[in-house]
């Protein structure tokens, strides 16, 4: 029986790999020059494999149709993925999160072992090879080259990834070829994305990273959101962990008015933080105001803080009222932006939507409209949280389809 796969990412090379290991004469076709190469950045360049919570937890961070996932999870896990990679001799460490990265940092460690994988099984590997089309006819698929050839195969596993980063191969090839073979593709939205924010001022802050803050997502005057960690200003709006995250919850939203809170001193109440002020405000009496927050805030935060707290930025310390303080205390637990719109989605890091799950068999993969067509990774309307949830779709996924075909 021979086998497609189109898609050398981590979703197709778990499946052509679990299928070569059954005995099956499997090609994987791959648009780049070589496998993987989302693998590469993820992580910064790291490759975050998977996260190390028990299974059970994955999910509640599958943002996008988690119960589909339960087959998946179960049968490959977070645990399959890691002993995979440590018998091929990649070494894995956990850090905080419970991400797990090779010890190396070298993601390229990680892409040595999944092609030693799929060498062990037998897989055929085709690089630099762009599918164009894709027909099914007779109980067989034939998928057309770019550079005019045609390959039928028995069998087909659709792992194109979604359409973000379409440096990596992802332009939504896979859609085009669902579509065309019966499926319904649910609307494409970015998820792990940074969000463009309408306020002005927000250039001036552009490069500020910030750690421990505390960022609310609103929809409608509601608080649908909130997430403590980190997060950076960039010349259109924020980005960073926090603000990653938060995007694959108000995408759902799109429509809808949204705003956020930044809270710069989650640790402080209300009350500590205006004694803390009283302090500093002490010591520097006899200064101008943005002396006081130098020990409490950011250089470059400062001024924005006292202009949005209605203060002139010269007023001696000493003449500051008792209600202006208040203001300025108010705008340090809950400064005010804008939503605005998402980047595009050539810049987020997971495609929100895809292939609907209601035509896929949760158990096997298999299209539920054409016998023999399977999907694994991004490409299925499935997405999660950044922390390595996504990556282990794509290996569960892959495992189920590979395992099945």
């Amino acid at each position: 029986m021979k086998v497609g796969v189109i898609g050398g990412g981590p979703a197709g090379i778990i499946a052509a790999g679990f299928a070569g290991l059954r005995n099956k004469d499997v090609t994987l076709i791959e648009r780049n020059d070589k496998l993987g190469k989302k693998l590469f950045i993820t992580g910064k360049g790291r490759c975050n494999v998977t996260n190390s919570s028990p299974i059970e937890d994955f999910f509640e961070k599958v943002m996008t149709n988690s119960t589909f996932l339960y087959s998946s999870f179960y049968s490959f896990s977070n645990y399959d993925i890691m002993s995979l990679l440590e018998r091929y001799g990649v070494k894995l460490k956990v850090e905080r999160g419970n991400r797990v990265f090779p010890a190396s940092d070298k993601s390229s460690d990680v892409i040595k072992a999944l092609n030693r994988f799929l060498y062990d099984n037998n897989v055929k590997v085709m690089l630099n090879t762009r599918i164009n089309d894709v027909s099914y006819v007779d109980g067989k698929f034939t998928l057309s080259s770019e550079d005019g050839n045609n390959m039928i195969f028995d069998k087909l596993i659709i792992a194109t990834g979604g359409k973000s980063y379409p440096s990596t191969g992802s332009t939504g090839d896979g859609y085009k070829f669902a579509k065309k073979l019966g499926h319904t593709i649910t609307p494409l939205k970015p998820s792990l994305v940074p969000i463009e924010i309408e306020e002005e001022w927000i250039k001036s802050l552009q490069g500020l990273s910030l750690k421990n803050v505390t960022l609310s997502g609103w929809v409608d005057r509601k608080k649908i959101d909130e997430r403590f960690g980190e997060m950076i200003f960039t010349h259109y709006g924020i980005s960073g962990p926090i603000v990653l995250s938060m995007s694959n919850v108000i995408n759902k939203y799109i429509g809808n008015e949204i705003s956020f809170r930044l809270d710069l001193k989650p640790a402080l109440t209300f009350e500590k933080l205006d004694s803390r002020i009283l302090r500093d405000f002490e010591i520097n009496k006899n200064k101008q105001i943005h002396n006081g927050l130098e020990k409490l805030l950011p250089k470059k935060l400062i001024p924005l803080i006292i202009n949005l707290s209605g203060i002139e930025e010269t007023k001696p310390i000493h003449q500051i009222r008792k209600d202006e303080r208040k203001k300025l205390v108010e705008i340090i637990k809950a400064l005010p932006l804008t939503f605005k719109r998402f980047r595009p989605l050539e810049e987020a890091i997971v495609t929100s939507g895809g292939v609907s799950t209601n035509e896929i068999n949760p158990s096997t993969m298999e299209s539920k409209i054409v016998p023999g067509l399977h999907f694994c990774g991004e490409i299925i309307d499935v997405d999660a949280l950044t922390g390595g949830y996504n990556l282990q779709i794509a290996y569960s996924t892959g495992y189920l389809a590979g395992m099945n075909v």
